[in-house]
């Protein structure tokens, strides 16, 4: 047997473990139950970090002031050193809209050790516990909600007596790159995560997806939310690890009306938004990085160059080989495309999404090592656990 026969058939084995043992990653029925309407509505409080956002705000937070829930709930929007007058923003649209109360704070710069977004989440955590609420959601500043989308989040956490409920808001799919993009990064997320494992007691899968998170406020307190995690810059996963990790029950699902109205028009914006925690992710290890990248060249990249050098050198064996681990490759990803209402024959271009990704992902090691690192709105963290520089 030829070597890139070896390495075709080692590629499409990969593809059958992927397909029947990965926790159906690529199914897309993971979603909020129906439930019952609860006797009595806990206190909610709505913490919002926003920094810079006043161009999304007026498509996101009137969402949120119109929230229909039956209990006590408030919205705690933080202002974290915004230049675009977002804070005013948000005071008039709460002034023009009414709904649920809006407080609009300011935390200061965040101190050693403290990611921005982290310090002022815990802004607005302690000013939400003067309120004594029994949850917490924490949405970003570019989420819009449904009208029930809080009600159906807490009825769920009491249905299911979970410590946090957490949608992976639908991306925004509107630009060519956007189309591209997106649905593989969810569909890679769901394969690094699989839902279902992250649902299940006992499984030491655990992620959440931080533009929707409806946290239980003891198991926010137990689990030490968010400094514990002040340090993290992939938040939303170290959340859902801290509250595992202290015993909580963590759910994750795809939402069907929680949606992001950031737009990523271009490459560049969608390369930033990847590559400013992919490295993160791999824990800034360079042996994680490598195996990382031969993992994604050897699922993603070597089946259609089997095909292609197969067919060109007469090799029938490795190009039947490649079809057949493409064919796979492109049937998962087809319930991700229907979920975002993209057409089927974008499936097969998989592969060479997943070569941008592999790209990113190196890029975002490059960077680490130039000491620019991982950023959110202009702050960057060239270390873990270093101080938070502006620019």
């Amino acid at each position: 047997m030829s070597a890139p026969l070896w390495i075709t058939v080692v590629s499409l084995a990969a593809w059958c473990w992927l397909l029947l043992c990965q926790g159906f990653f690529w199914r897309t029925d993971v979603r909020l139950p129906p439930c019952r309407e609860l006797e009595a509505w806990p206190p909610v409080c709505v913490v919002v970090p926003a920094r810079d956002e006043a161009a999304v705000l007026p498509a996101s937070l009137p969402s949120l002031l119109a929230q229909d829930y039956p209990g006590r709930a408030e919205v705690f929007l933080v202002d974290d050193g915004s230049t675009d007058g977002t804070g005013e923003l948000a005071r008039e649209l709460s002034r023009r809209q009414g709904g649920l109360p809006l407080t609009v704070g300011s935390p200061g710069d965040p101190p050693a050790g403290w990611t921005g977004k982290l310090w002022a989440v815990r802004h607005g955590i302690g000013l939400a516990r003067a309120r004594d609420p029994a949850y917490l959601l924490l949405t970003d500043a570019d989420i819009a909600h449904a009208p029930d989308s809080l009600r159906t989040l807490v009825a769920a956490a009491h249905a299911g007596g979970y410590d946090v409920v957490s949608q992976m808001a639908r991306l925004r799919v509107e630009s060519a790159w956007e189309r591209l993009v997106v649905p593989a990064f969810v569909y890679f997320f769901a394969q690094l995560y699989p839902f279902r494992w992250i649902g299940r007691k006992g499984s030491r899968t655990a992620a959440a997806a931080g533009g929707c998170v409806l946290l239980r406020a003891g198991a926010a307190e137990k689990a030490r939310i968010p400094d514990g995690i002040r340090h993290a810059v992939i938040d939303d996963v170290a959340l859902a690890r801290a509250v595992k990790g202290a015993g909580g029950h963590v759910w994750l699902g795809l939402a069907d009306r929680v949606d992001s109205v950031r737009p990523y028009p271009r490459l560049h914006d969608l390369w930033r938004m990847v590559s400013r925690s992919a490295y993160a992710q791999l824990r800034h290890n360079p042996l994680l990085l490598l195996g990382t990248v031969a993992g994604l060249a050897l699922v993603y990249l070597v089946p259609p160059a089997a095909v292609a050098v197969g067919t060109a050198g007469g090799g029938t064996a490795t190009a039947v080989a490649g079809a057949v681990a493409w064919a796979v490759m492109a049937g998962t990803y087809v319930p991700m495309l229907r979920y975002y209402d993209q057409p089927l024959w974008r499936a097969p271009l998989l592969p060479f999404t997943a070569l941008l990704y592999l790209l990113m992902t190196v890029d975002s090691a490059v960077q680490h090592y130039r000491g620019r690192g991982a950023a959110w709105k202009g702050r960057t963290y060239a270390r873990p656990g270093a101080v938070p520089d502006e620019g």
